[in-house]
């Protein structure tokens, strides 16, 4: 394409005007040397220069993909962490509230059996002093109608100790003494 233009800038113009790059003071050796001159340069800088910039360029651009797909992948590992967290947490609350609500039920049952042993306690101290009480009862009864009997004796004896004889006061004496012990 190059050449063409260049054929075309030198031809002579039809109405025999000098050539258009004539006109122009460009003189198309020294347009083709530049144009050598400028591809060995854009080769030289595209191999050394541009051509490992680009790849450094591409080799970022691939560890910014990795980056941000580790960033992803971290991101879901991070929201499947809080899920798990948040899941053990509502774990850890049933199983504590089945542990308190265990523990309840276990302090109830001894408080009842704690209450039920000292009901039964009481009851048996209370038979106990009732039965200390029947017995006290009995010997003081049995205290009492032996005084009783001693006392109607000593009367009896002083009533009838003017009027009967000693066989017959002993008789009295001895059936009024089995009378108040049978009784």
């Amino acid at each position: 394409m190059l050449t063409t233009f260049l054929a075309a800038a030198t031809a002579a113009s039809p109405d025999g005007s000098p050539a258009l790059l004539a006109r122009f003071g460009i003189e198309w050796q020294y347009v083709i040397w530049q144009f050598v001159s400028f591809s060995i340069l854009a080769f030289v800088l595209y191999r050394f220069a541009i051509k490992p910039i680009l790849a450094t360029v591409d080799e970022r651009n691939v560890k910014l993909e990795a980056g941000l797909k580790n960033a992803a992948a971290a991101a879901n590992e991070l929201e499947l962490a809080k899920a798990g967290a948040a899941g053990i947490v509502k774990d850890a609350r049933v199983e504590a509230t089945k542990i308190i609500d265990a523990a309840r039920q276990t302090a109830k049952e001894l408080s009842d059996r704690e209450t039920a042993a000292a009901t039964e306690r009481a009851n048996a101290l209370i038979s106990k002093a009732q039965h200390a009480i029947e017995l006290e009862h009995r010997k003081m009864v049995a205290e009492a109608r032996t005084e009783i009997a001693r006392l109607v004796i000593t009367t009896t004896q002083q009533v009838l100790a003017k009027e009967l004889s000693s066989e017959e006061r002993a008789r009295y004496n001895t059936a009024a003494t089995k009378e108040l012990t049978i009784a």
